[in-house]
Formats: C-alpha cells, sequence, structure tokens
C-alpha cells in the first residue's frame, strides 16, 4: 500500500480511537478532502428488518438516497452479496442508482462486524476507473477499523 494511503490509515485510526463512531464524520470530511478522486465517501448501515440501507455519516453533495432497499443499485447489491464491488464505470451498469450526474466510478466496501454484514463504506468519484488496487486495499482495512468500534446502539 502506498505511504499516502497508510497515512490516511492511521489519521483515521486516530479518529477512531478518539471518538469511536462519532468520528465517522469526521473520517468521511478527511477522505473526502485527502484523497484524489474521492467526491462523495458515506456510510451505510443495514436495517435487516425493513430490508435496505440507511445513510450515516457522509461527506459531499447531499443526496436524496438516505435509505435505499437491499438490491437495489450497488450498495443494495453490496448489501445482499456482502461482497465489495468496484465499478469502473457506473454507466455501464444497468442497477446503478445515480446520486449525483456526475458520478463516473463507484466503491463499495462491505463492513462485517461478528461474522455479520452491518453496513458500507460508499466512495463516489467523479473519474472513470477512479479507485486503484491500493485505494481497495485501504478501504478494506479502514472498514475492519470501523467494524472494530461499530456500536448497533448508535444506528
Amino acid at each position: 500500500m502506498k505511504a499516502f494511503h497508510v497515512e490516511l490509515l492511521e489519521s483515521c485510526r486516530g479518529l477512531l480511537a478518539e471518538d469511536g463512531m462519532n468520528a465517522l464524520t469526521d473520517v468521511c470530511a478527511l477522505l473526502k478532502s485527502e484523497a484524489p478522486r474521492y467526491d462523495w465517501v458515506g456510510f451505510y448501515w443495514m436495517n435487516d428488518a425493513d430490508q435496505h440501507l440507511e445513510l450515516g455519516a457522509y461527506a459531499g453533495a447531499p443526496t436524496d438516497h438516505v435509505r435505499i432497499p437491499y438490491g437495489k443499485g450497488i450498495c443494495g447489491q453490496v448489501a445482499v452479496s456482502g461482497t465489495l464491488l468496484n465499478v469502473d464505470d457506473v454507466a455501464s451498469s444497468d442497477n446503478y442508482l445515480a446520486c449525483s450526474l456526475e458520478t463516473k466510478s463507484e466503491l463499495v466496501v462491505p463492513i462485517q462486524s461478528n461474522d455479520r454484514l452491518v453496513g458500507q463504506l460508499d466512495i463516489d468519484s467523479h473519474t472513470l476507473r477512479a479507485f486503484t488496487d491500493d485505494d481497495v486495499h485501504f478501504c478494506i482495512l479502514l472498514c475492519d477499523l470501523v467494524a472494530r468500534v461499530w456500536e448497533p446502539a448508535a444506528q
């Protein structure tokens, strides 16, 4: 992983260690401001009772997608599969939910706690093929950190 990502991960680790789930807004803002091509960063949380995702902390333009049904859009697909999706060109996805007309690519990384899917990190970019293997690896490690401080009561 590149030094940039290592430093960014350490900054996120510090924020989460200091303030747990309350730090997620700061984590989103940090990623949006420091990571090239991260134009919208947010966390969605599983609501299994209602079978939809609920938007938590985010940084970027406001979105109408504060609740996403399981299966709908890239995030909804990850909610069903529990598998990371790195979409190089959202225009090529027939199940894409457009949050912004400027979005060209999207990375969605599941968050697991105690072997249960509890949420996901969603990053949109205005650049085609924006997310490298380093970005993916960094986001997986970040989601592991978030899982360690995840509090169901906070949701």
